[in-house]
């Protein structure tokens, strides 16, 4: 039985990935800086579901949490870092401490969060590290400054760490949805988001993770994947369109 720690697993997509692989048969950890929220859930699921604290900024936290599950779980194969902040509005008047925290969280946490696994992964018999990035890694989007940046940091990562750790056997993927419908949009100041739409489920975004994990590694298997037709439609645009024309579809999506 192979198992899976995800991080910002009480609710929204880490949630959603986390019912999604234990109905299919995985042993999950379900970790979170809600301990009550992850301890609800993993009674829910049943014996195969783990709760435990994290805090994804805080290294030593991911020490304890990659220990203590592995010696539950017997190995760790997957890795999800979905544990991730979003603030939206101008980026002048956004809080200073708002755009730090988005890094510390949505940076700092999955290179803790990597950094710390790997010698659980190196060890494990099928190893995957599958990181949230987002389709605002695509191209910088406007109102979304930090987070944008912070999930273009994701996607660099991700693509470094999915050649580095190749002869160790473990591949680095993420997943790219568009906006999905959790609590992280709920009063998102940002044009693009009343322009683009709200059209996935967290559960698109877990099933999309679930086909990532399953998948049969080989050098054809890409390292990005856009989750739902209009992330792939941008994803595939971006790398045909010369920059200007990236950036004016970005100036229309982003005007008022």
């Amino acid at each position: 039985m192979h198992s899976i720690l995800i991080s910002g697993a009480a609710q929204g997509i880490g949630a959603a990935t986390a019912a999604l692989f234990y109905q299919h048969g995985y042993k999950v950890g379900i970790y979170d800086i809600n301990m009550a929220q992850a301890e609800q859930l993993a009674q829910q699921l049943g014996e195969h579901a783990k709760a435990g604290f994290l805090d994804v900024a805080d290294y030593a936290s991911w020490e304890t949490a990659l220990s203590e599950f592995s010696v539950w779980a017997g190995e760790i194969n997957i890795l999800v870092n979905n544990a991730g902040v979003l603030y939206s509005g101008p980026f002048e008047q956004t809080p200073i401490e708002a755009h730090q925290r988005t890094m510390q969280i949505n940076v700092n946490g999955v290179i803790n969060g990597c950094h710390a696994a790997f010698p659980y992964l190196k060890g494990s018999s099928f190893a995957r590290v599958i990181n949230l990035s987002s389709a605002s890694a695509i191209y910088g989007q406007a109102e979304l400054a930090s987070y944008s940046t912070s999930k273009f940091a994701v996607r660099g990562l991700t693509e470094s760490l999915d050649i580095e750790w190749q002869p160790h056997g473990i591949r680095v993927l993420d997943v790219m949805p568009l906006f999905v419908s959790t609590s992280m949009v709920k009063d998102m100041q940002a044009e693009s988001i009343k322009k683009m739409g709200v059209h996935l489920k967290a559960e698109d975004v877990a099933q999309d993770i679930l086909k990532l994990a399953q998948l049969k590694d080989s050098i054809w298997q890409a390292t990005h994947h856009p989750v739902g037709f209009k992330s792939q439609f941008l994803f595939h645009l971006s790398r045909m369109s010369p920059q200007f024309v990236n950036r004016l579809s970005n100036l229309l999506i982003a005007r008022k």
